[in-house]
């Protein structure tokens, strides 16, 4: 018996379907990340006050840093579902960027970005 070197047109449409409904919610989620760093959903003066405590300053600093490194990793994440995309335009998306095997398609619901398998990913570690 054969094996399938890549999944079919039908099999890519389904995975392109759970990435661009992904990718919509990801991009959703990053500009309201933006937003909030650039204060843009806000009306108030609490960052033109001269009544900040230092605390409040650093508390204020920590939530900022925090929410660059949540853009950060939701670009990093849209990036991962952007090449995906292209994978399933060149009909190579799904196989293992290690083996040349496919990656089972529960992995590929779960994390439709993988270009690894949980065997090949687990051995790298190692």
């Amino acid at each position: 018996m054969e094996t399938k070197k890549r999944y079919s047109d039908g099999e890519l449409e389904e995975f392109r379907t759970i990435i661009n409904q992904k990718l919509e919610i990801a991009r959703e989620s990053y500009d309201k990340m933006m937003r909030q760093l650039m204060n843009q959903d806000t009306n108030d003066v609490d960052d033109t006050s001269p009544t900040y405590k230092a605390l409040e300053e650093g508390s204020l600093t920590q939530t900022k840093e925090e929410l660059t490194t949540m853009a950060y990793r939701q670009q990093k994440f849209i990036q991962g579902l952007e090449a995906a995309l292209v994978r399933i335009e060149n009909k190579t998306y799904g196989v293992d960027r290690l083996t040349g095997e496919l990656i089972p398609k529960e992995r590929l619901r779960a994390v439709p970005h993988a270009t690894l398998s949980v065997a090949s990913k687990n051995a790298r570690k190692h």
